[in-house]
């Protein structure tokens, strides 16, 4: 049964984050026509504050914050790369997302996409980058409700009663009628609510947390007795193996690449005021990462307190943690900000799918000479959709296949990296020869995963000798092989490109190759 306190707080939460998105509406300048930028990306007008609420909410999605906490819970030290994943980010964000918003701002690009367009003068390049975009980016939408039913599981609710599903249904259908409306004003009026519960909750949980375990030190040793030791090693689940080292430092590596490449991302960064709003933001960005890390801290403390989770429902120690140790209030707290913070990400994931699909193949392919009017409009429909399918994926397939299919779309995503990061600088790379090293890493990265079984690390070099690698750097790598190798070869037999219609701000130094389109 659930804790009156813990509804209470719960409930209260959940519905501050419905009052604020109708307060989306005040953020909507009045008299302004219709447009994609508008609805999609706020007319380019979110502030540091702002843009560093939006950013880091989307980023730090709600199943991050159970499934870390719930691989150090099962897996111990080797569930913390995505502490130097993300720290690896920021310096990346930091350098390459300022210039490709400037970048997009001057030409009106609205999509990573309609950059990988102009800049090599390729719709079908575009069209492979969009479609991967939402390739990658609909079953991380359904985690989002997985990550609402792990919660309301903690909570003692039988997941499997129909008042639970509509439950979710009730919650996903208040953001979408707001996100609908609204465009992405919607969850950044919410992200406001998701940094404050987020915060205040999870200080308070590690806070009840040490005092019940005896501090840190009491935490650790519980902790080591609880996992099982590393086979051969002798050493226990909070020390990396050395068998482990490559496969964590791929993974941190690979992770912050195609992290940086998904659409809902973007599409936040591209919301942002200006390069110099998106370098404060990440320069604040660590705060998130230490959330993070107090998450990760309290999977470790759900193994210490012996918390039992059934097979394959990892991500549901630290909610089971939280019901058990805190008062109902705070419980109730943590239960709400892990909800809010699934709403951010999810109409954030939805508004740049129908943004991506809009753009990229409605515009490119089907109607050229759509208003701007009618482009919002077929990307509220858009949007809606995707919302319901990804409710319709949660309860027509088992929880596994949405799992399975948002790491293949961590490894899809980041074979994008060449076309958009590389064209930053320079569009020297042939278009053709991209995309066909993209279709290499595509399909290389897909077999490496379903061949291990879905496992994100596989093993590559000779018999005794083999290294557990990254599958998405496993197949970046080729890509960029051929890519390169393509080009050569492109350029050799003299094979027509597009042209670079790209404008560049004043003081981005770029290498053109001659005769690709102005400068």
């Amino acid at each position: 049964m659930v804790e009156g306190g813990t509804l209470v707080a719960f409930l209260a939460v959940v519905g501050a984050s419905s009052s604020l998105a109708v307060l989306a509406r005040r953020f909507r300048p009045s008299g302004r026509l219709p447009s994609l930028e508008g609805w999609a990306l706020a007319d380019r007008g979110l502030g540091t504050g702002w843009s560093w609420l939006l950013i880091g909410g989307t980023f730090f999605t709600a199943y991050t914050f159970t499934a870390v906490p719930g691989l150090a819970y099962g897996n111990g030290a080797a569930a913390f790369f995505a502490l130097p994943y993300t720290l690896i980010a920021c310096p990346l964000a930091f350098v390459l997302l300022p210039r490709l918003w400037a970048v997009c701002a001057r030409n009106g690009y609205v999509t990573v996409a309609d950059f990988v367009r102009g800049r090599y003068g390729s719709p079908g390049l575009a069209l492979a980058v969009a479609l991967t975009g939402i390739l990658a980016t609909m079953p991380y939408l359904a985690l989002q409700l997985l990550g609402i039913r792990a919660v309301l599981a903690a909570t003692g609710v039988d997941t499997e009663h129909p008042a639970v599903d509509l439950v979710m249904v009730a919650l996903f259908a208040g953001l979408a009628l707001a996100t609908f409306r609204y465009g992405l004003r919607a969850p950044t009026v919410i992200a406001a609510l998701k940094g404050v519960a987020v915060f205040v909750s999870v200080v308070l949980a590690v806070w009840l947390v040490l005092a019940d375990l005896g501090g840190p030190r009491g935490l650790f040793e519980r902790a080591a007795r609880f996992m099982e030791p590393t086979p051969g090693t002798g050493s226990t689940a909070l020390l990396l193996a050395p068998h482990q080292q490559a496969a964590f430092a791929s993974l941190a590596l690979g992770s912050a690449c195609s992290a940086l490449m998904y659409p809902h991302l973007l599409t936040a960064v591209f919301a942002a005021r200006s390069p110099g709003t998106l370098r404060r933001v990440t320069l604040a960005l660590p705060a998130w990462i230490a959330v993070l890390a107090l998450f990760g801290l309290l999977g470790l403390a759900a193994a210490a307190e012996r918390i039992r989770v059934t097979a394959g429902g990892a991500e549901a120690a630290v909610p089971l943690l939280v019901d058990r140790l805190m008062p109902p209030p705070v419980a109730g707290l943590v239960f709400g900000a892990l909800t809010v913070g699934a709403l951010v990400p999810a109409a954030v994931m939805s508004v740049a799918a129908a943004t991506s699909f809009v753009r990229n193949v409605y515009v490119e392919y089907v109607h050229p000479t759509a208003t701007p009017k009618r482009q919002v409009r077929i990307a509220r429909w858009v949007s809606l959709i995707a919302k319901v399918a990804a409710v319709a994926f949660v309860f027509g397939l088992r929880d596994q296949a949405a799992v399975n299919l948002q790491l293949l779309g961590g490894v899809w995503i980041v074979q994008t990296f060449p076309a958009v990061a590389v064209g930053l600088y320079t569009n020297r790379l042939h278009p053709r020869a991209l995309l066909t090293g993209w279709a290499v890493g595509m399909v290389l990265g897909t077999w490496l995963v379903v061949d291990q079984g879905f496992s994100p690390v596989v093993p590559l070099g000779p018999t005794g000798h083999t290294l557990e690698i990254y599958a998405g750097l496993a197949a970046l790598l080729p890509n960029l092989v051929v890519a390169v190798a393509a080009t050569c070869v492109l350029q050799r037999s003299g094979a027509a490109r597009g042209s670079d219609t790209t404008a560049l701000p004043p003081g981005l130094a770029s290498r053109r190759r001659p005769g690709t389109g102005a400068s």
